[in-house]
């Protein structure tokens, strides 16, 4: 695949200040994400992938490195990133069109009540929830509060949706809608993504591509897995598309028992600033691209 860069995370290192130096939490990290595509990372606890997050939404700066998005440096956050984090932040005092078109307002100022409605209306009518614009968070459920968030972020027509384990407060059947939502809004809007998660069968689901990190302190990217299940494919029969096991099997063996000992002990040839592509063949185990 032509290296399309939208995304391009150059060398960047995140340390904080500790007792007698600093902790690392990664360095020299190199990431490209094209266009629309819609990219998941995976990894331990600590090993930097909300710190990789917060630094693409312009919430934290860098140590070293810089991030490039269509074609102009991170310099802090902007509407052209929209976050939904893991918790809604709905504003309670706020019914649910006045929490989507709040999010209008600040993306354009000058538009008029009327256009701001109805973006907002668009926007809510998206992620399911038109006939409910006039409630408060108070009688939302969950769900339907998330769906309100993604709404919100929808609105201000972001370049990047950012997404920090959304759906993990929720139980596995509003988690399992909710992504098929998502997905669906992804695939009918082109958006592109970058989502973070410790579940391996959501990003399968999810995910054009897979970004396994080591451990941390001073993680890296191990390697990127490309899915190769179909674009166009189903939460129903998932499990039984050519090659969703070795997909599976591969991530899960990653997790468990190469992402501590990648760090330390990095395989003949590895460079950090082109990470292996991964390429699972549909009925084999995967294997790293040529």
């Amino acid at each position: 695949m032509a290296d399309e860069r939208f995304i391009s995370i150059e060398g960047i290192a995140r340390r904080y200040p500790a007792p007698g130096g600093s902790t690392t939490v990664f360095e020299n990290l190199w990431l490209g994400i094209p266009r629309g595509e819609f990219v998941c990372m995976i990894g331990h606890s600590g090993c930097g992938k909300t710190t990789v997050l917060n630094v693409l939404a312009g919430l934290d700066a860098v140590s070293d490195g810089e991030v490039i998005v269509d074609g102009k440096p991170i310099d802090g956050p902007s509407l052209d990133r929209a976050v939904i984090f893991q918790s809604h932040a709905l504003l309670p005092w706020r019914s649910v069109l006045g929490n989507v078109a709040f999010a209008v307002t600040s993306r354009w100022p000058k538009a008029s009540r009327v256009e701001v409605e109805k973006r907002a209306r668009a926007a809510i009518a998206l992620v399911g929830l038109a006939g409910s614009e006039h409630k408060r968070p108070a009688e939302l459920s969950g769900g339907m509060k998330q769906r309100v968030g993604i709404a919100r972020a929808l609105s201000i027509e972001p370049k990047i949706l950012l997404m920090d384990e959304p759906f993990s407060a929720l139980d596995a059947l509003t988690r399992g809608t909710l992504q098929d939502e998502v997905r669906r809004i992804c695939l009918s809007t082109g958006q592109t993504s970058f989502m973070i998660t410790h579940d391996v069968d959501e990003a399968i689901y999810l995910a054009d591509r897979i970004v396994l990190m080591t451990n941390g302190p001073q993680a890296c990217v191990a390697e990127i897995v490309e899915n190769p299940l179909p674009k166009d494919r189903a939460r129903t029969g998932l499990h039984h598309a050519p090659g969703y096991y070795a997909l599976r099997n591969h991530l899960i063996d990653f997790l468990v028992t190469r992402s501590a000992s990648f760090r330390d002990a990095k395989p003949e040839g590895y460079d950090q600033r082109h990470p292996p592509l991964i390429r699972p063949t549909l009925n084999d185990t995967p294997r790293q691209a040529a």
